[in-house]
């Protein structure tokens, strides 16, 4: 099965099963705001699904000749070396990572293994599946249980992207604070993260991809705090400032939970960069309830803002509830955007004439400590960590 996604943003062909079409949705919506991408969300369960991969590959190139080709899925790990192969592919996007928004930022990279002149970070999947039922999504019904991937297996993943010239780890997975809670000792994420940065001296960037707030054990929250080389960026999987609207998701924490978190982490290291998902036009959400999905993006300072517009997933129990209009949830999701678009422009502007250290990439940019884009030194190679001090913002890249 071959569904197309598309309107003026990003075009988002998906292949195979149920879940793939979900996640299409969720990488068009991470995608908004791009233009003259097509993406390609592969399966692998036969060859002939491999085969279908590439016959949409060609399509999607003859009919989008001068877009970025991206092509993620299971394909994209089983068959690594043929589709890089391809000429009309730009890039491969990890399955894993998928769904994490700095993913794509990475994207050019054609690479069917490491190579040292070309990899700047690395994404590892810690965990995999989910033991929770929030009712808008279907993931566990495709992604099965939690997993967790031995501490030992971890390391060993670590070193290997190390050696092949890895600046930053970023750790990922479908439900990443989790992670340990299958294990026979259940270890938190904490020991997990704190063994990384005692086996790894060398390591210099250690980054966490989203996570859930309510699961942060109180080592990983010092870390946070504390561990110079985890980067102070957290990424929170919020999805609602309003309380109710959390208890209808079967969300675990309140909003106060949110708060008292971030403000906690603040405390401790102020310079700490806070991101976080958001659902716009919930079934049942009013007037209100969107007003505290505004305010909640000021009370937390969220300068890193993926913005979803609500869509029912058949077989979800929040399909079931009374839906809003698609002209509503379209107007919520605008203004929550603007509203995180104009706390990133502030956040950006305080940030001129300060010190950052970036990693940069091919197209001449890089990504600070706090996840700010930033226009990189001339001549300065992939990879590289490099110190800069930007005095200005042009289109938000800091300059």
């Amino acid at each position: 099965m071959s569904v197309e996604v598309a309107d003026s943003a990003a075009k988002v062909v998906s292949l195979g099963c149920r879940l793939n079409i979900a996640e299409s949705e969720r990488i068009r919506a991470m995608l908004a705001e791009e233009r003259d991408i097509v993406v390609i969300n592969s399966c692998a369960v036969t060859l002939d699904a491999v085969r279908q991969t590439r016959k949409a590959i060609r399509q999607a190139r003859r009919a989008n000749p001068h877009a970025r080709l991206l092509v993620t899925g299971c394909a994209a790990e089983t068959e690594r070396a043929q589709l890089s192969a391809m000429d009309e592919v730009d890039g491969l996007i990890d399955n894993a990572a998928k769904l994490d928004a700095r993913a794509w930022n990475i994207a050019e990279s054609k690479q069917a293994t490491p190579d040292k002149s070309r990899h700047t970070r690395a994404f590892i999947a810690i965990q995999n599946g989910c033991d929770h039922a929030c009712t808008f999504c279907i993931i566990p019904q495709g992604r099965g249980r939690s997993r967790s991937l031995p501490i030992m297996d971890v390391l060993r993943e670590v070193e290997r992207h190390l050696v092949a010239g890895a600046a930053e780890i970023v750790l990922t997975g479908v439900d990443v604070t989790s992670w340990g809670h299958d294990l026979s000792s259940q270890p938190p994420l904490g020991e997990l993260v704190a063994a990384i940065l005692t086996h790894f001296p060398e390591l210099r960037r250690l980054r966490m991809s989203s996570l859930d707030g309510v699961e942060i054990d109180p080592l990983l929250l010092d870390l946070f705090a504390d561990e110079q080389r985890l980067m102070p960026h957290l990424h929170l999987s919020l999805q609602h400032g309003s309380d109710l609207i959390l208890k209808r998701m079967k969300r675990r924490h309140l909003r106060k939970d949110a708060i008292r978190l971030v403000s906690a982490l603040k405390s401790k290291r102020p310079e700490i960069a806070i991101g976080a998902d958001l659902i716009a036009g919930f079934p049942t959400e009013t007037e209100a309830h969107h007003a505290d999905n505004l305010s909640i993006i000021e009370e937390l300072d969220i300068v890193h803002g993926h913005v979803f517009p609500y869509s029912p997933r058949s077989g979800t129990p929040a399909a079931r509830m009374p839906q809003l209009p698609r002209p509503t949830v379209k107007e919520r999701a605008a203004q929550l955007r603007e509203r995180v678009a104009n706390a990133r422009h502030s956040w950006l502007d305080g940030l001129k004439g300060t010190d950052l250290n970036i990693l940069v990439e091919s197209d001449g940019t890089g990504y600070a400590e706090n996840y700010a884009r930033v226009a990189a030194p001339p001549h300065a190679s992939r990879g590289e960590i490099v110190a800069v001090r930007p005095q200005s913002v042009e289109n938000g890249l800091l300059t």
